[in-house]
C-alpha cells in the first residue's frame, strides 16, 4: 500500500494559440508515495543519483549510494505513478554521514563536499568541523539530504515528501535510532543563463501554456543562476552556508556549446530548521489532494 496518494491534473496543450479551455486538455495523474523498495528501486535510484551529480557522477560509487538508501527503507520516500512495481520518479531521504562514514559512497561524498567547499573559506571551515576527521568523531551528526526527481515532476509532490521525512526522522529518534541531526547538508543542481538566454526565456514564457499551469519559477538569488528545484530557493533562505560550484568533469563551454550550463549547489542547514522548512513548503507549494 502506498503511504499516500496525490491527485493532480496536469495541463497539456493542444494545437492553437488561444488561452480558452478548448485549447487545453487535462491529464489526470495520481502520484503515489512509497517507502524505498530494495527489490524494485535500485536501478532507478542509481539513475537519479547520476542525474544529481551530472558529469561528476563518475567520481562517486553511486551503486553503493543506492544500496545505502535502500538499506534504510523506513526513512525516505519515493514517488511513483504506476503502482508499487513501477520505477520511482522522485526520491527524498537522509543519510547519517557520521554513522556511515566508512561506506565507500559516503567517504567519496564527504571528500567531494569538502573539496567543493574550498571555494568558500567559511563554509569549508564549518564542514571541516562537522565532517572532517575531527568532526566525524564528534557528537555532531550531519544528515546528507538526497533529493532528486525527473524534470517533469511537479513541485507539489515536494511538501508531502518533506513532511513524511520529518515525521519518519522523529519516529526514528523516538526509537533511539541515529537520526538526531545537528545539521543537514543538501546537494542539488543549478543552471546558468547568459543575458541573451534569459531574454529568450522571458519572451517564450507567455507562450508556454504548461508553465502557466505550474508554480512560477522563483527569481534567482544570483542573477543568471537558476535552481532546477524550486524549493532550493527556500532552503537557501534558512541555510547557514550556501555555495554554487562548477562540476569537476564539466567540459569547457564555447560559444557554440549545446545544452544548459550546469553546476552544483551545496547548502548547510541547522537540523532544528527542518520543521520550519516543511511549513514553508506546505504553504507555498501544496496542492489539494
Amino acid at each position: 500500500m502506498p503511504k499516500r496518494k496525490l491527485h493532480k491534473p496536469d495541463a497539456d496543450s493542444s494545437d492553437g494559440d488561444g488561452d480558452d479551455a478548448s485549447d487545453r486538455s487535462l491529464v489526470d495523474v495520481d502520484f503515489e508515495f512509497f517507502d524505498p523498495n530494495p527489490e524494485l528501486d535500485y536501478l532507478a535510484l542509481k539513475r537519479l543519483a547520476t542525474q544529481l551529480f551530472v558529469t561528476d557522477a563518475e567520481l562517486l560509487p553511486l551503486h553503493d549510494l543506492a544500496d545505502l538508501i535502500l538499506a534504510q527503507p523506513l526513512v525516505g520516500t519515493t514517488v511513483k505513478c504506476d503502482g508499487r512495481e513501477s520505477d520511482p520518479y522522485a526520491v527524498l531521504t537522509v543519510l547519517n554521514l557520521q554513522v556511515h562514514q566508512n561506506n565507500p559512497a559516503i567517504k567519496a561524498v564527504i571528500e567531494y563536499a569538502l573539496n567543493k567547499a574550498e571555494l568558500d573559506p567559511a563554509f569549508h571551515a564549518a564542514l571541516q568541523g562537522l565532517i572532517g576527521p575531527a568532526g566525524l568523531a564528534s557528537q555532531n551528526h550531519v544528515g546528507l539530504v538526497f533529493s532528486e526527481r525527473l524534470i517533469n515532476m511537479p513541485v507539489q509532490v515536494v511538501p508531502h515528501m518533506y513532511r513524511m521525512l520529518a515525521d519518519e526522522i522523529q519516529w526514528a529518534i523516538d526509537d533511539n535510532e541515529p537520526y538526531r541531526f545537528t545539521h543537514l547538508l543538501f546537494i542539488s543542481r543549478i543552471y546558468r543563463l547568459t543575458p541573451e538566454e534569459e531574454a529568450e526565456m522571458q519572451e517564450a514564457a507567455p507562450r508556454n501554456k504548461r508553465q502557466k499551469q505550474s508554480a512560477p519559477a522563483p527569481a534567482p538569488s544570483t542573477p543568471g543562476v537558476y535552481s532546477f528545484h524550486s524549493e532550493d530557493e527556500d532552503i537557501q533562505k534558512i541555510a547557514l552556508h550556501s555555495l554554487d560550484y562548477n562540476f569537476t568533469r564539466a567540459q569547457p563551454r564555447g560559444e557554440e556549446a549545446f545544452g544548459l550550463d550546469m553546476g552544483g549547489r551545496m547548502m548547510l542547514v541547522p537540523g532544528a530548521s527542518l520543521p520550519q522548512l516543511v511549513n514553508v513548503l506546505q504553504e507555498k507549494y501544496s496542492a489539494p489532494p
